[in-house]
């Protein structure tokens, strides 16, 4: 039996997945009933559109994915751990998903949407400068990971034992955010320096190996720390030892 504070869903992330598509005050009035009903609509009359209610129980199946797969991993996982950690009924569930499968492929995809703005948006504040780019958007991974593992274990690690689709997904994000790198390598680092597309690969692919290793140890309070050690990983191909150390508070002689 799933405890109700499982069932809850987080009302920050209800509001960022269906904000934008409905007025603030019906989704105001959605985290009120679910909060006040254990996460579950009350019987009798609902103030709420069906849309709406649909929408919400979407929401909440997804998240019950999400707790399921890192609680359980994505191989135990079944459709009547992802709909008691959901609060919903079996027929809601077909109503939205196919399978386990589809309803997997869903979250990850919710996740990696969440982390790629995440992480775009934290760099942004870097401006043209290129390392500062790389330390906000290399703080934003390990913030989001600390703070949200589930969300960034189902990206991480649940992925690779999942479908070929979410092979293909977790593969597809990777190549991602290496392009974003090189990109900004070659946009923002002195003209004439030649670069391996490869290089930016092997970056991604260092740090994730990290995370990966941290998730499946549940060590990730302190993932944060971590950021001058990377940074200096990451710096180290594309502008060497000098620029790298900076990264690590030292001072090369």
């Amino acid at each position: 039996m799933v405890s109700p504070d499982r069932n809850q869903i987080n009302r920050e992330l209800l509001l960022a997945a269906l904000g934008e598509e409905w007025p603030a005050d019906l989704i105001q009035d959605a985290a009120e009933m679910l909060a006040d009903s254990q996460s579950r609509f009350p019987s009798g009359p609902r103030r709420l559109p069906g849309d709406l209610v649909r929408a919400i129980q979407r929401e909440r199946l997804l998240v019950g994915m999400l707790r399921a797969a890192s609680e359980l991993g994505y191989r135990s996982t079944n459709v009547q751990d992802v709909i008691e950690r959901a609060g919903v009924s079996r027929p809601t569930f077909y109503e939205h998903f196919a399978n386990k499968d589809d309803c997997f492929l869903a979250a990850f995809d919710t996740c990696a949407a969440r982390l790629r703005d995440r992480i775009a948006t934290a760099a942004d504040g870097g401006g043209d400068i290129w390392r500062d780019r790389l330390r906000l958007g290399v703080d934003a991974l390990l913030t989001f990971t600390a703070a949200e593992p589930e969300a960034a274990r189902m990206v991480i690690v649940e992925a690779r034992a999942a479908t070929p689709d979410a092979a293909v997904r977790r593969v597809a994000l990777l190549d991602y955010f290496a392009a974003c790198i090189d990109t900004k390598v070659r946009e923002l680092l002195p003209a004439g320096t030649a670069f391996s597309t490869v290089t930016a690969s092997g970056v991604v692919g260092g740090v994730e190996s990290l995370l990966y290793a941290r998730l499946n140890k549940n060590q990730v309070d302190d993932l944060p720390a971590l950021l001058p050690s990377l940074m200096y990983f990451a710096v180290l191909p594309y502008e060497g030892h000098l620029a790298a150390s900076e990264e690590l508070g030292l001072r090369s002689t």
